[in-house]
């Protein structure tokens, strides 16, 4: 007897339906899984056969045939676990066949028949949502998950024998609910500015970073808070919108990093200087999300920057741009979604004391300039903001005074962030940094003075048109921090100097 049942996968962040074909026919008993079934696809055998009889039913000793259908996309993980036994159930007439035409399954097996969870549910379950089925039946520890999918009742069970009382009617079970308004009403784990002593031009630099949604690069001698400044930027940041959760939801799901059923707030990843290329920009066999995908609507924090290998650093070029990573394999290409914003840090030299006013540097030219080799003027001229790091003085840090909190902080950052939405409402943009030279061109206006220093400025300083667009950029951010219609001389004068690299490479 043929059963059909309803499935899914992913194919990069995104799922499709899966049939899961179940045929029981008289025969030698065998167990057969076609449609480009992975290894833990093909074991899946051993796990339902066991779960079925250790619940107390009886398995079909015939030939069993499992199609999953489309057959020519590859099939991987543990999720076919339930279907495949909800289909063998059900061509065995234990459960009722036209209530599994009604739902959808996805589940991984235990030998004992619990249930336990599986990764990228909410991209599977707004495809199964999408093609108009409303019933999903899978394992409580992803019910919630699920449930984020308005329009779909979604049913969580512990294990496979709950299940099958369920589809005769003997237990009743309630639609799983979840309730939006109460999954944002959480504090920030990221630390407060008001912590960080003095490093007032730095926090400038991160204000502005955090309006326009700037990429930055912070360089300084060890142990001048660097790394500390940059895990608070994430405190100051526009909270998490509903829209940006679930797509985040969607990339840690795939990926299996899911702690919660949701994104609450903008990931701060911060991969090791050691990491590959495919494990920052994503890939593999199967392809799967890199760093940058895992850090989309949030930060990308890259220590030691010059420690990266140059390759890792350059395949970083493009996601900056395109806010979006291409992968191409045999079996397809793939988009994974990679709008973040970049906050990097480095030392000067290999010793971190050139320019250091109280410490002497020992590193020669040479090494410098081997040091900071890995530094490409294409990638640099993709960084908005540079910002030099000062050692804190002693008696700064002796101070009983703190500095602003993130929360005041964020109330300017929030202001302009507003002004920038009224101006790109019509546009598909949101922050000015993702202006084009044609919208820079309609939305910037510079007053004669501010124009004629940025002039001056390019000339001397040979920007290229990119750096030039760049500052015209983080200058409208400035201005729009100080609700300014035009960009005044002293904007301009402040986003220059927050893109000048010559004191970074003086003398190598």
């Amino acid at each position: 007897m043929l059963s059909i049942i309803k499935s899914g996968g992913t194919l990069g962040v995104e799922g499709y339906i899966v049939d899961v074909e179940v045929n029981i026919s008289p025969g030698l008993p065998q167990f057969i899984t076609v449609g480009l079934p992975d290894a833990a696809v093909k074991e899946s055998k051993e796990r339902v056969k066991s779960a079925i009889t250790n619940i107390g039913l009886s398995f079909p000793i015939k030939k069993i045939t499992v199609n999953l259908a489309p057959a020519d996309i590859p099939k991987q993980g543990t999720l076919y676990d339930l279907p495949v036994a909800v289909g063998i159930l059900s061509g065995s007439g234990i459960v009722d066949n036209e209530k599994t035409k009604k739902a959808a399954f996805i589940g991984e097996l235990a030998l004992d028949g619990k249930l336990r969870a599986v990764k990228g549910i909410l991209p599977i379950a707004l495809k199964l949502k999408e093609e108009g089925i409303e019933n999903i039946i899978l394992p409580e520890e992803n019910a919630k998950e699920a449930a984020l999918v308005n329009g779909l009742n979604v049913y969580g069970f512990s294990n496979l024998s709950e299940i099958v009382e369920f589809l005769n009617g003997n237990i009743e079970k309630h639609p799983v609910r979840v309730n939006i308004e109460d999954i944002f009403s959480i504090s920030s784990n990221y630390g407060d500015f008001s912590e960080v002593k003095g490093q007032h031009s730095v926090k400038r630099a991160l204000e502005i970073a955090a309006a326009g949604f700037h990429n930055v690069l912070m360089i300084g001698s060890p142990g001048s808070g660097k790394t500390m400044l940059a895990r608070r930027f994430v405190s100051i940041l526009p909270d998490l919108t509903f829209e940006e959760a679930i797509e985040t939801t969607k990339i840690h799901s795939v990926a299996g990093i899911l702690k919660d059923f949701i994104v609450k707030e903008r990931p701060f990843r911060s991969p090791h200087h050691t990491i590959s290329d495919i494990a920052l920009i994503g890939g593999g066999s199967y392809p799967k999300p890199g760093e940058v995908s895992l850090a989309h609507n949030g930060v990308l924090f890259l220590d030691e920057l010059p420690e990266f290998k140059r390759s890792v650093l350059e395949v970083l070029r493009q996601p900056l741009e395109d806010k979006v990573v291409s992968i191409s394999r045999a079996s397809g290409r793939f988009e994974f979604p990679a709008k973040f914003q970049l906050i990097a840090a480095a030392n000067p030299c290999p010793c971190g004391y050139k320019n250091d006013p109280d410490r002497e540097c020992k590193c020669s030219p040479r090494e410098i300039k081997r040091y900071l080799g890995k530094l490409s003027g294409p990638l640099i001229d993709r960084i908005d903001i540079l910002v030099h790091v000062l050692s804190v003085k002693p008696e700064e840090l002796s101070s009983m005074s703190s500095g602003e909190s993130s929360k005041v902080i964020k109330e300017r950052v929030m202001k302009a962030v507003e002004i920038q939405k009224k101006r790109f409402k019509e546009l598909p943009i949101n922050f000015n940094s993702e202006m084009s030279p044609t919208i820079i061109e309609k939305f910037v206006k510079l007053e004669p003075e501010a124009e004629g220093i940025l002039n001056v400025a390019a000339k001397k300083y040979s920007f290229t048109a990119r750096t030039y667009h760049r500052i015209l950029k983080v200058s409208r951010t400035i201005a729009d921090l100080v609700s300014s219609e035009k960009v005044k001389s002293q904007h301009i004068i402040e986003a220059i100097n927050f893109k000048l690299t010559e004191d970074l490479f003086d003398g190598v």
